[in-house]
């Protein structure tokens, strides 16, 4: 198979993949933009996104449906087709992608695919995800203003996000499958000082049922494998699964740095240790993954291949 030659191939479709076709064209590079499932990727589960800067109120798939448009009448070539392969080719530096119908010869690569959120495994919860099951705090948490949510999830980023929640819910229930959170002390001191929160060690969410949005909880004693059912209004809670994310680095692997979790290590330009190999988004080391913040990095690491295959870069 003859391979196109580009001067830059994005991985992933999602904010910061749009938001790097839109600076490449602008940069009048011949980039390509190839996204395996659906543009916006997470986003587009999201139901209401309210923290997007000048764009309230939005829903998760127009607003990436607003990205691909933009791109796309500057000229941007987005493709769905999902990546194989990445290799590097020691004595050019150029890059080979493929994917299963094509491949591409290119001076630059930046992978934004992305990461997936680690599932908890109960009944429902695909069910309800985006409409009664979250895996944001800081994205979904003003819409359960009043409400009761639970979170799953011991990690310093679940008990800090149930502390973040107590800001809008009227009560923060953190569900441990063990009998101790693997928080700070700190965090914990915190999380036990707080009169909105309460702890369920030992406990697991089995089951959510419902309607349209959820009314009962199946709740398991992990000390004796007994289960109880809990019932509630439909809508009036919320239940966040904050157990960590799984980065999708693995074409990545052998090619740059990723710390203890499988994040890509970049510098403040996206760059890796490998010359002409950017990261943006979520799949890279960073205290921060909102969608502004990839459509930052997206921009950011285009306007860095512009300046490295040397292309003039436009305002």
């Amino acid at each position: 198979m003859d391979a196109t030659q580009k001067d830059l191939v994005i991985v992933g479709g999602g904010p910061a993949g749009l938001s790097a076709a839109i600076y490449a064209s602008r940069s009048l590079l011949d980039a390509v933009t190839l996204e395996r499932e659906a543009l916006g990727g997470q986003v587009i589960l999201t139901s209401e996104v309210d923290n997007y800067p000048g764009v309230p109120h939005a829903d998760g798939y127009g607003l990436t449906e607003a990205m691909r448009e933009q791109a796309a009448g500057l000229g941007a070539d987005i493709r769905m087709e999902p990546v194989d392969s990445l290799e590097r080719n020691a004595e050019t530096g150029r890059f080979l992608v493929r994917t299963p119908s094509a491949a591409y010869d290119a001076a630059a690569v930046i992978v934004s695919a992305g990461a997936q959120p680690r599932k908890a495994g109960f009944v429902g919860e695909e069910r309800y995800a985006g409409h009664g099951v979250s895996y944001c705090a800081t994205c979904d948490g003003m819409f359960y203003r009043g409400k009761q949510v639970f979170v799953i999830g011991g990690g310093n980023s679940a008990a800090e996000e149930a502390l973040f929640l107590t800001r809008f819910a009227s009560k923060v229930t953190v569900v441990v499958r063990k009998d101790h959170l693997r928080a700070q002390a700190s965090v914990v001191s915190e999380l036990e000082r707080s009169e909105k929160v309460e702890l369920r060690l030992m406990t697991s969410i089995v089951e959510l049922g419902g309607g349209e949005l959820p009314s009962s909880i199946t709740f398991r004693d992990n000390a004796t494998g007994e289960t109880h059912v809990e019932t509630y209004e439909e809508g009036s809670f919320g239940v966040f699964v904050l157990v960590g994310r799984v980065p999708e680095s693995g074409l990545l692997r052998g090619l740059v740095e990723l710390d203890e979790s499988g994040y890509a290590v970049t510098d403040e330009r996206m760059a890796t240790t490998t010359p002409g190999l950017f990261v943006a988004g979520d799949v890279r080391r960073k205290p921060l993954r909102q969608i502004v913040t990839a459509a930052s990095d997206g921009a950011v690491a285009a306007t860095s291949v512009a300046a490295y295959l040397g292309h003039p870069v436009e305002g």
